[in-house]
């Protein structure tokens, strides 16, 4: 019983397949904002605020997780589970508490609550996973992250059947039920190999000092871009499909596809960083195949073949998306060591948040102003351009930078 996979890999899998739900967000979010009587384009802060607190929560937490990754995965449950719950609670007594305490409960439970149980279930398995797979680092991390991505592919088709078998919050507190359990049994099989001790001793450089880092700064940066492009289309992916004049049908058969290639990036871009000398490597060839979609999706908009030419674009991208979650630890371990990895991953992961409140907002500001989808991938184009550019000059092949 004291191996890998039911240790690591298992756990890591239940823990983030359940808290990965968060990107389910599309698959009820419509019913959710015509249920307590608020415009979806306000309700949508709601995700940005879980995306966000996700993140902040991870930066400042990574201490507290390298030291005891029980009391954090206890916590991950309890925050997670009573986003679930309180949310559900809010939907079914909306009618009572109106639409602007129903917005401000939603915001709390599903956003603040639920986005905190997010950031310390995200990073809690992940340095475990690398002690564990200490010679296959990136496959350790790409099969806890793929969890996360592949909650989408999978939860989405039961939060829909669900929806139309009871209600809304009843789907909440069924669900809740549900990943209760798949984190606590996550929370209880997750341990760090035996005989592994933790450095007490707190000789991190605080966040001023780690962002004057050439090497971290340059990181951070292009996780960023590479999430806030990646939001930039996967929040607004079932409008554009429609845009372009895709039936709904052929849509839900679409997103399942991204979402697994999402899934597939996660899993197969870390994997494959295990053989190269260099990690980085995998975030250039991500950055050159999305210029390459952008462009071609920017050039063939208008014309016959924009459908075939904006799912691969899609798919792509999605891909990428993911393969720049799975690597970012083992790249980091590549420039920084194992030390304090889970608190530099932590800080690493507040990009996320960041790009929470900003990536999605890209799409709909472009969309209001021109009332067009294209120049999103002009605009996305250049920010994986400059992505590139500080993945060549900023994140060098060193590990004392």
């Amino acid at each position: 019983m004291n191996n890998k996979w039911i240790r690591a890999a298992i756990p890591a899998l239940l823990i983030h397949c359940s808290i990965g739900t968060v990107y389910c967000w599309s698959s009820f979010s419509s019913t959710l904002a015509e249920q307590i009587k608020v415009d979806s384009s306000i309700l949508g802060w709601a995700f940005s605020l879980a995306i966000f607190f996700l993140g902040m929560s991870a930066a400042f937490a990574g201490k507290f997780v390298e030291k005891d990754i029980h009391k954090s995965s206890l916590i991950a449950t309890i925050c997670f589970t009573i986003g679930m719950v309180g949310t559900g609670l809010i939907v079914k007594f909306s009618p009572y508490l109106g639409p602007i305490l129903s917005t401000i409960g939603i915001f709390l439970f599903y956003g603040c609550i639920m986005g905190i149980g997010l950031g310390v279930g995200y990073l809690t398995p992940v340095k475990t996973l690398m002690l564990w797979f200490k010679d296959n680092k990136g496959l350790g991390t790409g099969i806890s992250i793929m969890g996360f991505g592949l909650a989408k592919a999978i939860s989405s088709p039961i939060m829909n059947w669900l929806q139309e078998k009871t209600s809304l919050s009843n789907m909440f507190f069924i669900l809740a039920i549900i990943y209760f359990v798949m984190l606590m049994l996550g929370h209880l099989l997750l341990k760090k190999p035996d005989g592994w001790v933790e450095d007490q001793r707190n000789d991190i450089p605080n966040i001023l000092v780690m962002f004057k880092n050439k090497t971290f700064a340059g990181i951070w940066l292009m996780f960023y871009i590479n999430i806030a492009c990646g939001l930039a289309l996967i929040s607004y992916e079932k409008q554009i499909l429609q845009y372009v004049g895709i039936g709904i049908v052929s849509i839900s058969a679409i997103q399942a596809f991204t979402a697994t290639l999402n899934a597939l990036g996660r899993i197969g871009f870390s994997t494959i960083s295990d053989y190269m000398k260099d990690r980085n490597t995998i975030y250039k060839i991500i950055f050159v195949m999305s210029i390459i979609v952008s462009i071609l999706s920017l050039v063939f908009f208008k014309s016959s073949i924009v459908k075939t030419i904006i799912i691969i674009t899609l798919l792509v991208i999605n891909a990428g998306y993911g393969g720049g979650f799975s690597t970012l630890p083992a790249l980091l371990e590549s420039r920084f060591g194992m030390k304090n990895i889970s608190k530099i991953h932590g800080l690493s992961l507040s990009a996320w948040g960041i790009a929470g409140l900003t990536g999605n907002q890209i799409t709909s500001l472009i969309y209001k102003f021109t009332n067009d989808y294209n120049y999103t991938f002009a605009i996305i184009g250049i920010m994986y351009c400059i992505a590139l550019v500080i993945s060549f000059c900023m994140v060098k092949n060193n590990h004392d930078s």
